[in-house]
C-alpha cells in the first residue's frame, strides 16, 4: 500500500507540476524576450532534466561501491536513450491523436532550423562522449571539458535564434490569473514552485520503483537504465504532450531535443571526469540505439524537410530492441 502511494502520489505531483511549469516557463521566456526555440530547448529542457540529472550526480559523488558506479552510468546513459526513443515515440503518438483545426496532423508544426540544430548537436556530442570510453584514462578529462564547452556554445546559438513568443498565445499565469502582465517575481515563483513539485514527485516515484526493484531482485545497472529514467523522464513527456495538445510543436519537441543535448554533454562530462567511464556491452547498445532514434528523425527532416508523427512514433521500436538486448546480454 505504501509503495502504491509513492507511485500514484509521485505521478500525480509530476503531472500537476508539469502543467504549472509549462505555463510559467512560457511567461518567463516572454519576459526575457527569448525565442520559442530557446524556451523549449534551454529553459524547459534543462529545468525538466533536473530530476534525472540528480540521480547520477548523487550516485557518483556520494555513493560508494560498484553498485553506485553502475547506477551512475546507467542513469547517465538512460536519460538520452529514453528521450531519443520512448519520449519521441510518445510525442509522435500524441501528435497523431491531437488534431489541428479538426484535421489530422500530417507533419509536426515545427521550426525546422531548431530541430536540425538540436539533433545534429546531440548526435555529435553524444558520439564524442561514447567514443571517450575507448580512450586511455589520461585522455578522457579533456573530452569532458570539450563537452561542457560544446553545450555552452549550443546555448549561445539557441538564445540568438528565432522569433520571440507571442503574448497573445499565452494563457494567464496560474499564480496571477487576473493580471494581464504578471510580474517577474510571480513568474519566477511559479516556475520554482513547479520545479520543486517535479523534483519531489520524481523522487517519490523513484522511491516506489526502487522498492519494487529490490523486491524483484533487479541489478543496479538495469534498475538505473530502465526504471529510473522512465520515472524521471516523465516531466519531459508530460510537458511535451501539453504543448502538442496546444499545437506548440516546436516547444514540445524542443523540450525533448534540448534535454537530449544537455543529457549528452553536461552529464556525461561529469561521468567522464569522475569515473573510469568504462562502458559495458549493454551500455554501448543503449547509446547506439539512442543515436539511431535521433538519426531516423534527423534523416526524415533532411530528406523530406518535415517530421511526421509516425516517424517519431517509430522510434519506440529502438526501445523495444533494447529490452530484447537487455534480456540477451544481462
Amino acid at each position: 500500500m505504501l509503495i502504491a502511494l509513492y507511485l500514484v502520489g509521485g505521478l500525480t505531483l509530476i503531472l500537476f507540476s508539469a502543467e504549472i511549469f509549462t505555463n510559467g516557463i512560457e511567461w518567463l521566456g516572454k519576459k526575457l524576450k527569448l525565442s520559442e526555440g530557446a524556451v523549449g530547448s534551454v529553459l524547459a529542457a534543462v529545468g525538466t532534466a533536473l530530476p534525472e540529472s540528480i540521480i547520477p550526480v548523487i550516485a557518483i559523488l556520494f555513493g560508494t561501491g560498484e553498485a553506485s558506479y553502475e547506477i551512475g552510468i546507467g542513469a547517465i546513459l538512460g536519460a538520452p536513450f529514453m528521450l531519443a526513443t520512448l519520449a519521441f515515440s510518445i510525442t509522435g503518438i500524441a501528435a497523431s491523436i491531437c488534431k489541428v483545426n479538426g484535421k489530422k496532423r500530417e507533419c509536426m508544426l515545427i521550426d525546422h532550423s531548431i530541430m536540425r540544430r538540436d539533433l545534429s548537436f546531440f548526435m555529435l556530442v553524444y558520439s564524442v562522449a561514447i567514443l571517450a570510453a575507448f580512450l586511455p584514462q589520461g585522455y578522457k578529462s579533456p573530452v569532458a571539458v570539450v563537452l561542457v564547452l560544446a553545450y555552452f556554445f549550443y546555448v549561445a546559438r539557441t538564445l540568438k535564434a528565432g522569433s520571440t513568443l507571442c503574448e497573445a498565445e499565452l494563457k494567464p499565469l496560474h499564480f496571477a490569473r487576473k493580471q494581464q502582465k504578471p510580474s517577474t517575481r510571480a513568474i519566477v515563483f511559479q516556475v520554482l514552485t513547479a520545479l520543486g513539485g517535479i523534483i519531489a514527485g520524481a523522487h517519490l516515484f523513484v522511491e516506489g520503483i526502487t522498492h519494487v526493484a529490490e523486491i524483484m531482485n533487479i541489478s543496479p545497472f538495469v534498475l538505473a537504465i530502465f526504471i529510473a529514467p522512465i520515472a524521471t523522464e516523465l516531466p519531459e513527456k508530460f510537458n511535451s504532450l501539453i504543448w502538442v495538445r496546444q499545437c506548440k510543436d516546436t516547444l514540445a519537441l524542443g523540450n525533448i531535443t534540448g534535454a537530449m543535448v544537455f543529457q549528452s554533454s553536461m552529464i556525461p562530462a561529469l561521468g567522464i571526469a569522475l569515473t573510469p567511464w568504462a562502458l559495458s556491452d549493454l551500455a554501448l547498445v543503449s547509446a547506439l540505439l539512442a543515436l539511431a532514434g535521433a538519426g531516423v528523425v534527423y534523416l526524415s527532416l533532411w530528406l523530406k524537410n518535415a517530421i511526421r508523427p509516425v516517424t517519431l512514433a517509430f522510434t519506440g521500436v529502438f526501445y523495444i530492441a533494447f529490452i530484447v538486448a537487455a534480456v540477451v546480454l544481462h
